[in-house]
């Protein structure tokens, strides 16, 4: 039961940022019925796949506004069962999981399918907001620093093991941007930044120049790397990336039209990736540069209202988990958009509330009623 005075203390709902996620949504589900709907025959009613995305959107409403009527200090005491809730189903997904496109990263369970890594980056943000929400002196001993890259490290290499690389380093990101906010110090954040960058051009190199019986990584993420630094260019390993390019200057400035795009329609984008990974593709092809830019605003307001909700939080918990939800959809935002303009090599991350996906349209709004329940609670004290 929630105290009164914490009621009363309540602050006015952050509109811009809802505004921002409502025309994500709206955007979202009306450019997904576009990927999937042309030149195809008509599904039943309840086949359809916009109409689940807008199921998945009102659940993942109503989660956000049953997390914003309990209080977020009361809410991360049960950070360390979501936590290891969320580790059991990772490790759930290598006995029962199934498989799609390369990667074993979902549970199946009937209806829909349940991917544990989005719902675990949420618990993540939450435990580990928790837990380095200390004093600044407990912040600068060895063993605190080594429990939190032992907390991080474990779903990690879980969900790299799935594999899936993009979603294994927002685990890293987040872990750094709340380490930097809590006040851990810069020489061991120096160096474990030093070391991170050091292995990851020593994966890198590996993956790319070593030979292709050496097995480091599952052979199409090994094809993605060599396609993304040019030492593939032969044209079906080019073939996702060069139609995701020639969707989006296809477009021009003011693009061809809801519906219709030709580039998913005629069976160019391929169609298993243009709803989800490639919607910024469709978008930008069908609305042009002035949709993309769109696209782009209604992210910048829901970022910087997340920077802004950060900057006045009442305590140092309400920080740090404001600063681990921008990290999140910072990093969605920037690969997925990054993968369509082949600024980052090819990988499974969704774009929040525009991709297909119940997993990560109700997580994304679960990010959001965290960041917003730091909002309305930032004058309780």
């Amino acid at each position: 039961m929630n105290d009164p005075s914490l009621n009363e203390n309540k602050g006015p709902y952050d509109w811009p940022m809802w505004l921002a996620a409502a025309g994500l949504m709206f955007l979202g589900t009306a450019f997904i019925y576009s990927a999937t709907s042309a030149g195809v025959l008509p599904l039943v009613w309840y086949k359809e796949i916009y109409l689940h995305q807008i199921l998945w959107c009102a659940l993942g409403l109503g989660a956000a506004v049953g997390l914003c009527s309990i209080e977020y200090g009361r809410l991360v005491r049960w950070a360390a069962v979501f936590y290891w809730g969320a580790i059991l189903l990772l490790l759930a997904v290598f006995v029962i999981g199934v498989e799609h496109h390369g990667g074993k990263r979902w549970i199946n369970l009937g209806p829909f399918s349940l991917q544990p890594s989005e719902f675990a980056k949420v618990a993540f943000i939450l435990w580990l907001g928790g837990y380095l929400s200390r004093p600044r002196e407990e912040l600068r001993t060895g063993k605190v620093f080594l429990a939190v890259l032992g907390y991080t490290v474990v779903p990690f290499i879980l969900v790299l093991r799935e594999p899936d690389l993009g979603s294994a380093l927002v685990f890293l990101a987040i872990s750094l941007a709340m380490m930097f906010a809590a006040g851990v110090p810069g020489p061991m954040l120096g160096g474990l930044v030093g070391s991170l960058g050091l292995l990851v051009v020593l994966a890198v190199a590996a993956i790319v120049f070593l030979p292709q019986q050496i097995k480091i990584v599952e052979p199409y993420q090994k094809t993605r790397l060599m396609t993304y630094f040019g030492r593939d260019k032969s044209r079906d390993k080019n073939y996702q990336v060069n139609q995701a390019l020639i969707s989006i200057g296809s477009g021009g400035l003011t693009g061809k039209g809801w519906t219709q795009g030709t580039q998913h329609s005629l069976g160019f984008l391929p169609s298993a990736g243009a709803h989800n990974d490639f919607i910024f593709s469709v978008i930008a092809e069908e609305e042009g540069f002035v949709g993309s830019v769109v696209v782009l605003a209604l992210y910048s307001v829901l970022l910087f209202s997340g920077i802004n909700i950060a900057s006045q939080a009442r305590d140092h918990l309400g920080q740090l988990l404001a600063v681990g939800v921008v990290t999140l959809l910072f990093c969605h935002v920037f690969i997925n958009i990054g993968m369509n303009i082949r600024l980052m090599p090819v990988t499974g991350i969704p774009l929040p509330l525009l991709s297909y996906g119940g997993s990560s349209v109700v997580c994304s709004l679960i990010a959001i009623g965290i960041l917003h329940n730091v909002h309305i609670y930032r004058r309780s004290y």
